[in-house]
């Protein structure tokens, strides 16, 4: 089983047990927010270009206020069932491609969006497809003024970003994910020179 499978069950029964009103790590989102984010990602795609070309921002909030309005347990259930049959995304290889990350990101949204979270359990099936996406965020620090490593506790590394001075990232595969998305609620530790360390976390990361 994919981890976009897996990681899509999880996050509709965590949608399921929260509700719609919970906070999120997405700013100014809460959990209904969210969850019209990603129907219209999935089912509606046209629409979903206003999440990255501001002028088109418009086209994206009113398909999602249209997920929006549907009662919880029935947009929940849209979400569970995954994308209408002739999608692409109905093709295992492209949704664990398009999916995966993206399904553990908001799910990790989700989870750590109020205090008092903690990290999931690791999961070997997990955290090994997580680390064989992590040579490919590089563009997620495309913005860092500094060369940045992704690093493991056991040691395995990538580097993903070079230039003047380097900042190495430690944590597992998940929470380098969020790091690298963006995420403040990522248990890393962030080694390297002072000055080099502190550009870093004040450089905008994510899409």
């Amino acid at each position: 089983m994919s981890l976009a499978t897996r990681e899509r069950a999880a996050l509709s029964a965590e949608l399921e047990r929260v509700g719609p009103d919970r906070p999120t790590l997405c700013t100014g989102w809460t959990t209904r927010d969210l969850l019209a984010h990603l129907l219209v990602r999935e089912r509606k795609t046209w629409a979903a270009a206003g999440a990255l070309v501001p002028p088109l921002a418009g086209v994206t909030e009113r398909a999602m206020d249209a997920y929006r309005d549907m009662p919880w347990a029935e947009a929940v259930a849209l979400f569970r069932g995954g994308p209408q049959e002739w999608s692409p995304l109905r093709i295992e290889r492209v949704d664990a491609a398009a999916n995966g990350t993206e399904f553990f990101v908001h799910h990790e949204d989700v989870r750590r969006g109020e205090p008092g979270w903690e990290p999931r359990e690791p999961d070997v099936d997990r955290d090994t497809a997580l680390w064989a996406g992590v040579r490919r965020l590089g563009v997620l620090m495309r913005r860092s003024p500094v060369g940045v490593v992704l690093a493991r506790p056991s040691g395995q590394r990538y580097a993903v970003r070079t230039g003047p001075g380097v900042v190495t990232v430690v944590g597992e595969p998940g929470e380098l994910v969020l790091f690298a998305f963006g995420r403040e609620a990522a248990r890393v530790e962030l080694q390297g020179e002072h000055g080099d360390v502190e550009a870093l976390r004040r450089t905008p990361r994510g899409v």
